[in-house]
């Protein structure tokens, strides 16, 4: 409803008139996250100090979170770096709240991750939950319906005490509010590192859906037209969210800024998704813009940005859940589950009809004007004149100094090649069970069984294979898939490499479900700008990915940076997570990750080399990290992808899997766990062609390499497509439903039953300045053998055949 009474707090203003009448005033722009070379532009930009009103939104818009003022050199890249064939299914790319892809049939997708990794440390629950629920705004301002959700997640030693705390607050945040909202959540990536123990990272994706014609830009033109807030009440949460906390790092004491956290409520999301896609659909609104970071500041700048140049607003007319707030935190606050309209005076009784059958809460604040100035005030008095693209757009924009690492040559010299490797069959299996019990490799579905995956009913793919898929029209089965990769620790071996191996697993793994790539997201996880180091990491993981794309001629479509993700001066590796997504025409073709009949033939597409450095092998035997990560051969992965395409199309495999961390030994073991299917399989034949031993044929790392299952009587056909292809082929093994286990011929056999062996301890690299970690608990984990089988997909003609399980299938 429409408040006819908002009590607000009457303290006294600084006004435009004070703050020219008081030009030598004293204000805490340091506090604020401003430099004192910001803070004087600031003053040669309006002429005058800034208002307390002017330096809260400046300071938040100026923060790196939001104006990206260390990284647009080199984001530009992304731009610069377009082929034609990059452009033909782009409808909308960096720069709007998402980006937007032609999928066909009339229909569009749209997705964007981003993180929330400073909030999730301090307060994990809320961290987490809240940066599910900004991602998916941001889905909803485009006019899109949200339809699911995935989150990369990585986090400290599994043993260290401040773990637990951080893991179940943002699983618990994150299932909360996704399960609330009733959107599935359908894959993503956990892993554990001491080198996160300080500074988890929390990358939460969302992907919404469209008609071509229901695509909304938020922008605020037409004077005249109302500018009006609507959802939750703003509240005293979240203040300095952007400026003071993502845009900072953490001291070695820890997290101390709790305040900065938003509080999330899913419910009223919920609600106000439902009234905006209403609200777009009866033609309501010119455009929606969400309030995440820096809240009212960002979302009245932008708008009026990106329109006619011009707004004026009367804050007190914002509805608040605490009267006592001043007129800077009003401004400052990013409180949650808020949208902000630009609205016609004529559809505004219609609008407000809207909101109230809804029962969401809705304020006028104001309206578009021509002055070219953001006009602010507050009962009755100026405390905000300014020109609105010196807050959101010309902001700073930095030169950092770069400089290469001085110690990454001794690292990249320190090679895997140089650790003892055994090929005696106790040995490999008691290696093979050790990896499989280790924290990045065992089974995680006591995080994913937290998760709804299934409900709306459209989840094709989800956990535990590798990529998730929806359908998006129930009559032609089109639909999309999406994958999220990364791997710190390759980034940190060589930036530039581990980028695009983030990207060529994430475009794999789409692959390998029968679907086309199409576009990617991104987001970057780097720590301080300020440390050249840094930057020099990021460059080249930028220009990695804008190399990369190009390749590959898959746009990206926007993302995410977020710089300071350190402790004291200690960095995180380099995490740029690319999400990959891929469209395929009918979901019922869709390639499960696992076997499910007897007597398939098992072939490797792809070459195994001595590549075991920043493996799972270094890390889980050895505790070690160096040398440099395997090789990427971009057009090869082009042509694998054309491949499994080619072979989803003509029904030829049954099932697909890539090969990444933990090498041939985690995707065999993952493949027979699938559906519980067992499997014989030899290395003889790749040893002999590959020039390589047991030991490397099991847990190398080698790019490019998928295994497939290929009935008996396709394997002529199949064959005749790698050959065509000039593809490498070899056939390793045959699945055996009879045998109940996993047969690595030769060397050893584990049952499926058999649980996976606690890996052997190592001390923590010295990368931490935090307290050493305490005495491990053991650790054992093996991969539950999922309970319900997939019709096969070759032969699907209907629903989908799923048992909902045991996870929890909403909130209430």
């Amino acid at each position: 409803m429409t408040a006819a009474s908002n009590t607000h707090s009457r303290g006294i203003a600084d006004t435009v008139a004070n703050a020219i009448a008081t030009p030598d005033k004293d204000q805490p722009f340091g506090a604020l996250g401003l430099t004192a070379g910001e803070y004087q532009e600031i003053r040669t930009i309006l002429g005058r100090r800034p208002t307390s009103g002017e330096l809260a939104m400046y300071s938040v818009m100026w923060s790196e979170h939001c104006s990206y003022k260390s990284s647009k050199k080199y984001l530009r890249q992304f731009g610069d770096k377009v082929s034609p064939a990059m452009k033909k299914n782009l409808m909308v790319g960096m720069g709007e709240n998402a980006g937007v892809l032609d999928v066909g049939e009339g229909w569009a997708v749209t997705f964007k991750i981003e993180s929330h990794n400073h909030p999730s440390y301090i307060e994990p629950f809320q961290g987490a939950a809240t940066g599910v629920g900004g991602i998916v705004r941001d889905i909803i301002s485009m006019g899109a319906r949200p339809v699911a959700v995935m989150d990369a997640l990585r986090f400290g030693r599994i043993d260290d005490p401040d773990t637990a705390r951080v893991v179940h607050g943002v699983v618990s945040g994150i299932s909360f509010y996704g399960n609330c909202l009733g959107l599935p959540n359908i894959g993503g990536e956990t892993w554990f590192d001491s080198v996160y123990q300080g500074n988890p990272l929390v990358n939460a994706l969302s992907v919404g859906v469209l008609r071509h014609e229901d695509l909304h830009l938020a922008n605020a033109r037409g004077v005249g037209n109302k500018v009006v807030l609507f959802g939750a009440r703003t509240g005293g949460d979240g203040i300095g969210g952007a400026s003071i906390l993502a845009s900072d790092t953490f001291s070695a004491d820890g997290p101390t800024k709790r305040p900065a956290v938003q509080v999330g409520d899913p419910f009223a999301e919920k609600v106000l998704i439902e009234c905006c896609l209403e609200l777009f659909r009866d033609k309501l609104v010119e455009g929606i813009q969400d309030l995440g970071a820096a809240g009212i500041s960002c979302a009245t700048s932008e708008l009026a940005s990106n329109g006619d140049g011009g707004m004026y607003i009367q804050l007190e007319k914002v509805l608040l859940r605490d009267p006592t707030l001043t007129a800077e935190e009003i401004l400052m606050s990013e409180s949650q589950e808020r949208m902000m309209a630009v609205v016609t005076p004529e559809k505004l009784e219609g609008f407000l009809a809207m909101t109230k059958k809804w029962d969401v809460e809705t304020s006028v604040l104001g309206e578009v004007t021509d002055t070219g100035r953001l006009v602010i005030d507050w009962n009755g008095e100026e405390i905000v004149n300014v020109d609105p693209r010196t807050v959101a757009i010309d902001g700073p924009v930095y030169d950092r100094p770069v400089a290469y690492p001085t110690w990454i040559d001794a690292l990249q010299a320190d090679s895997a090649s140089t650790l003892p490797r055994s090929t005696d069959a106790a040995d490999l299996r008691e290696q093979f069970l050790a990896l499989l019990g280790s924290p990045n490799l065992a089974d995680p579905s006591w995080i994913t069984d937290q998760y709804d995956r299934y409900v709306l009913g459209n989840t094709a793919l989800s956990f535990p294979d590798d990529a998730g898929m929806i359908r998006i029209d129930e009559e032609s089965g089109l639909g999309f898939v999406i994958a999220t990769d990364a791997n710190g620790r390759y980034c940190q071996l060589d930036p530039y490499r581990g980028a695009q191996l983030a990207l060529a697993e994430a475009y794999r793994n789409v692959a390998a479900t029968g679907a086309v790539p199409v576009g990617i997201s991104d987001c970057l996880n780097f720590g301080s700008p300020e440390n050249p180091e840094v930057m020099w990491q990021f460059e080249r993981a930028v220009t990695a990915l804008a190399d990369g794309c190009l390749e590959l001629e898959i746009p990206v479509t926007g993302g995410n940076v977020s710089f300071y993700n350190q402790t004291g001066d200690q960095p995180i590796y380099p995490t740029p997570v690319v999400a990959v997504l891929g469209v395929i025409d009918d979901v019922a073709r869709r390639v499960p990750s696992g076997w499910q009949d007897d007597g398939h033939n098992i072939y490797l597409l792809g070459i195994t080399r001595e590549e075991l450095d920043g493996s799972a092998w270094a890390d889980v035997m050895h505790g070690h990290l160096g040398g440099l990560p395997p090789v990427v051969d971009l057009a090869g992965e082009a042509r694998l992808a054309g491949l499994l395409h080619a072979a989803s199309i003509e029904a030829l495999v049954d099932s697909a899997h890539d090969l990444s961390s933990g090498g041939l030994a985690q995707t065999l073991a993952e493949a027979v766990l699938r559906f519980g299917v067992g499997a014989r399989v030899w290395l003889g034949d790749i040893c002999e062609r590959d020039g390589i031993d047991a030991s490397v044929a099991l847990f190398s790392e080698s790019a490019g390499r998928v295994i497939v299952s290929v009935p008996r009587e396709d394997d002529v056909k199949f064959l005749g497509l790698c050959e065509g292809r000039n593809y490498p082929v070899l056939r390793i093994g045959v699945t055996d439903n009879t045998l109940d286990a996993l047969e690595i011929q030769d060397v050893f056999t584990v049952s499926l039953a058999e649980p996976a062996v606690p890996p052997p301890r190592h001390p923590p690299r010295p990368l931490r300045l935090a307290p050493a970690p305490a005495p491990a608990r053991p650790q054992t984990g093996s991969v539950v053998r999922e309970s319900t089988k997939m019709a096969p997909s070759r032969h699907l003609k209907g629903p989908f055949s799923y048992s909902r399980g045991p996870w929890p299938s909403g909130c209430g």
